[in-house]
């Protein structure tokens, strides 16, 4: 089998278990990628891979059309049985060209429409219907599955005749590791809420500054604390003046990117991702598994994640004095975040344990290539 996305380090972060559990049940295992540093870690685990040439942000049609014609002939050398595509266009191009080679099965991870989906106007509007022809061809292969994280993006593509009904797999996000993310006494001192995401607009970023603005004239005492790196090749990246002139002000922590979010959010009371639309955010997930209350969007992916008012609290997106009174109610009473991070640990190890999520993934490939052979 083979995976084939965008940027490895993703792979790295959201399907690596997956990877192993299907090298360990027997799969010769491939990546197909571009290159980068995590490269060198997928190939120590015994995974073979294929260096393509990608860009995750071009949108020039030769370059484009250069990445598409790699992947046939990768794909034609290598005769997968099966490919698994994560991410956005590697979806897209993945499927085309999986059909275009005859691979006999095929599996689409949809782990979130894309920046474009999030308002349907202008030059977005144009790459939407330009998106969703794109689907069009990429999810027909006669035997593939399209893996959903949340009912809202599913609905969107069965709606536009993207995917057809026996396609569609409902998983709740990539799993988290119930042993890692556990939750740990609540720390002293003041009141925390972190976040952690990659340091875009579409992440809500600018709403979690703003917040803290706001946290910071009521002199509420609570602390807040951004961690994550910008990705200037995201064109929703924050800009490198803009993080500079937030570290300056001093009304958030920026602490960088994070290598190890449970110990982030066992310094925190409150995690908080004030996201226009996700898949199915990871960084929550985990928040719930180590007993947090959660503050996030009431969008596709955020909202699925929370059970309202139950195992944290929901606010409308681009709005950063509703964040900010969520995140003041619960700051005000430990009680409520103590019931709240219990109700999420909960739903945690009902819904989104990992094992159960590799399962499900190697259960879909089987039935695949049963379907193959027939």
């Amino acid at each position: 089998m083979l995976f084939f996305i965008t940027n490895p380090a993703f792979l790295v972060s959201h399907r690596l278990p997956v990877a192993v559990a299907a090298q360990e049940a027997g799969y010769e295992v491939h990546v197909a990628s571009m290159c980068g540093p995590a490269v060198a870690g997928l190939e120590s685990l015994g995974f073979i891979h294929h260096c393509l040439p990608l860009s995750r942000t071009s949108m020039r049609p030769w370059t484009e059309a250069r990445s598409l014609w790699a992947i046939w002939r990768l794909f034609r050398r290598v005769r997968p049985d099966l490919v698994h595509a994560v991410t956005l266009k590697s979806v897209l191009y993945g499927g085309i060209a999986s059909r275009l080679a005859g691979v006999p099965a095929y599996v689409a991870a949809i782990s979130g429409l894309g920046y474009v989906f999030i308002q349907g106007s202008g030059a977005r509007g144009v790459l939407k219907r330009l998106a969703l022809i794109l689907y069009r061809l990429a999810l027909g292969h006669s035997n593939s599955r399209v893996i959903f994280q949340n009912p809202s993006d599913r609905d969107v593509l069965v709606r536009a005749g993207a995917v057809r009904p026996g396609q569609v797999v409902l998983l709740r996000g990539s799993g988290v590791d119930l042993d890692r993310f556990a939750p740990a006494p609540w720390p002293d001192g003041p009141v925390t809420v972190a976040m952690a995401c990659r340091l875009l607009r579409d992440k809500g970023v600018r709403e979690f500054v703003e917040a803290a603005r706001l946290s910071a004239a009521r002199s509420d005492g609570v602390r807040w604390r951004l961690a994550g790196s910008l990705d200037l090749d995201n064109p929703a990246s924050v800009q490198t003046d803009e993080l500079q002139a937030w570290q300056a002000e001093g009304v958030v922590e920026c602490v960088g990117e994070c290598a190890d979010v449970a110990e982030l959010y066992a310094q925190a009371h409150i995690v908080a991702l004030p996201s226009y639309r996700e898949g199915l955010p990871k960084s929550l997930i985990e928040a719930a598994a180590c007993g947090r209350p959660v503050v996030t969007t009431d969008v596709p992916g955020c909202r699925d994640v929370v059970e309202p008012d139950v195992s944290g609290l929901l606010v409308p997106a681009r709005d950063a004095q509703a964040l900010a009174d969520a995140v003041r109610r619960l700051a005000a009473d430990a009680g409520l975040r103590e019931r709240m991070g219990a109700a999420g640990r909960a739903l945690a190890e009902r819904d989104f344990g990992l094992e159960g999520i590799v399962q499900a993934h190697l259960g879909i490939y089987a039935d695949l290539l049963r379907a193959a052979r027939r």
